[in-house]
C-alpha cells in the first residue's frame, strides 16, 4: 500500500465512498432527541476506505465527509463544537487506516474489527467531549454530566457499531479485492 501518493483510482474511490456514506447518512434508522441517530451504515463506506488506504487518506476522507455532514443538516453551536462533531469526529474513523497492512497480510477480519473499534472509540471521545461541554444542561438534574454525556453517545454509537462490524464482515471479500496492487 502506497499511502504517500493519491492515484486517479484512489480519488475517484474517495470520491464514491465520500458519496455512500453521505447517501447512506440520511438514511436514519432511530434519531436520538438531542441529536446523534443509528444510520444504515454512514461509516462503512470511510471504514473500507481507510482499511483498503491507510491511515493518512482515512483520516482525510473522514474529515471531508465530517465537513459535508455539517453544511448539510448539521447543528452548529459553536465553532469547536463543530469542529469535534463533524470533521475531527469523522477524521477519526481514518485511525483504522493504522490496521490495513496487517489486514492486507493476512485477510483477517479481526484487525479490521480492532481498528473499527479505535476509530468509533475515538469518535465516541469527540462527541462525549461536545456533550460535556456544550449540552451538559440536557443532563437531568443531579446526573453527573459525563456519565450522562457517555451513556447517550455510547447509545447511538454502540448500535452504530455493532451494525458497522456486521455489515463489514459480510462485505469482507470486497474490502480485500485488489488490496494486493494498492
Amino acid at each position: 500500500m502506497n499511502n504517500s501518493k493519491w492515484s486517479t483510482k484512489m480519488i475517484a474511490e474517495g470520491g464514491v465512498m465520500l458519496a455512500l456514506a453521505f447517501i447512506l447518512g440520511r438514511i436514519t434508522l432511530f434519531k436520538m432527541p438531542q441529536g446523534g441517530s443509528i444510520t444504515a451504515g454512514q461509516m462503512i463506506p470511510l471504514i473500507i476506505f481507510a482499511i483498503r488506504h491507510g491511515a493518512g487518506p482515512g483520516i482525510l476522507v473522514g474529515a471531508l465527509y465530517g465537513v459535508l455532514d455539517m453544511m448539510f443538516g448539521g447543528s452548529i453551536y459553536h465553532p469547536v463544537q463543530a469542529i469535534l462533531d463533524y470533521p475531527l469526529a469523522y477524521a477519526s474513523l481514518g485511525l483504522v487506516g493504522f490496521f490495513s497492512k496487517n489486514f492486507a497480510a493476512n485477510h483477517e477480519i479481526a484487525p479490521v474489527i480492532k481498528g473499527t473499534f479505535l476509530g468509533v472509540f475515538a469518535r465516541f471521545v469527540c462527541h462525549v467531549l461536545t456533550g460535556v461541554i456544550f449540552f451538559g444542561s440536557y443532563a437531568p438534574e443531579g446526573q453527573n454530566v459525563w456519565l450522562y454525556s457517555i451513556a447517550y453517545n455510547g447509545t447511538f454509537l454502540g448500535v452504530e457499531f455493532i451494525i458497522t462490524i456486521v455489515i463489514i464482515f459480510l462485505l469482507k471479500n470486497f474490502i480485500t479485492k485488489d488490496i494486493a496492487r494498492l
